[in-house]
């Protein structure tokens, strides 16, 4: 019964640590980017709902929608501003950039909001659970996972079921043939990363309704999602979903036996995937 349990709640930790990673794996999929800042746009993302929700009142359920479209309309104009201007076949600009940025952003929070950490009240529904029978699992860790799902689903079908998927997909592979058919790969990029970035705003919203965040936690979120991104392959939507569950059951099997190994079971299930299968365990070629 203890297993069962251990194993459930790794399983839906796992969904939050898809949710982090699905906009980096997009990403990266279409722009070969590896965004250093992806974590600290998170945290920046679930200051931006606090913000909404102060402001108007909203539960931060409601206060996500105008926030992930704010963070959209963020996406758009780094990447047309700013990162457009980097990208080429030395990756080293991109990644000194996005580190660059990743520091602006800690410092800004740090000077808007202070060193404090801060939650978002979702009220009742914190504490609520569903009992199973044979296991009770929270209301907001199944929300959670209930969302990865949902995200990923639609990301997917969004790259292979649609004219933009089309186009995300012809840019990612040559983005030069692509141009010569009609399709311009910067506003292409533009709108990749503005949808990563609303998705990052989704996993912003059950990070901080589930745990206290503060300007510094960025970058933990970006090795979780990094993790998660090379353990289900580079670029594979639904293989990021399986790399956050391995990363989650890992992390609950290693609490169950002391809790001060919780963090390192994800890192040496990372390792140990990584070993054993180089490209990830769902690697691209295969969805």
């Amino acid at each position: 019964m203890m297993l069962i349990d251990t194993l459930a709640q790794g399983l839906l930790l796992g969904g939050l640590y898809a949710l982090f990673a699905a906009g980096l794996s997009l990403v990266f999929g279409i722009i070969r980017l590896v965004n250093l800042a992806h974590g600290d746009l998170i945290i920046l993302g679930a200051y931006l709902i606090l913000t909404v929700t102060t402001i108007t009142g909203l539960h931060p359920f409601v206060a996500v929608l105008l926030a992930a479209s704010l963070m959209f309309g963020l996406g758009w104009l780094l990447q047309t501003h700013l990162l457009n201007r980097v990208l080429g076949a030395d990756i080293l600009p991109p990644l000194l950039v996005t580190f660059g940025l990743s520091v602006v952003i800690q410092n800004g929070l740090l000077s808007g909001f202070t060193a404090d950490s801060r939650k978002l009240a979702a009220g009742a529904i914190e504490a609520q659970s569903v009992d199973l029978a044979v296991v009770t699992l929270g209301v907001m860790p199944l929300l959670t996972f209930a969302s990865a799902v949902a995200v990923i689903f639609a990301l997917n079908r969004l790259f292979y079921r649609t004219a933009l998927g089309r186009a995300f997909r012809a840019t990612s592979d040559d983005a030069v043939t692509a141009e010569l058919m009609g399709i311009g790969p910067q506003r292409i990029f533009a709108g990749a990363t503005g949808i990563a970035l609303a998705v990052a705003t989704i996993a912003a919203l059950y990070l901080g309704t589930r745990a206290n965040f503060d300007p510094s936690i960025g970058p933990a979120r970006l090795l979780y999602a990094f993790e998660a991104v090379i353990i289900g392959g580079l670029g594979s939507l639904w293989g990021t979903l399986g790399g956050g569950i391995v990363i989650g059951m890992a992390q609950a099997l290693g609490a169950s036996v002391n809790p001060e190994r919780q963090i390192l079971s994800g890192h040496v299930a990372f390792v140990v995937v990584l070993l054993l299968r180089p490209r990830g365990l769902f690697p691209r070629a295969s969805d």
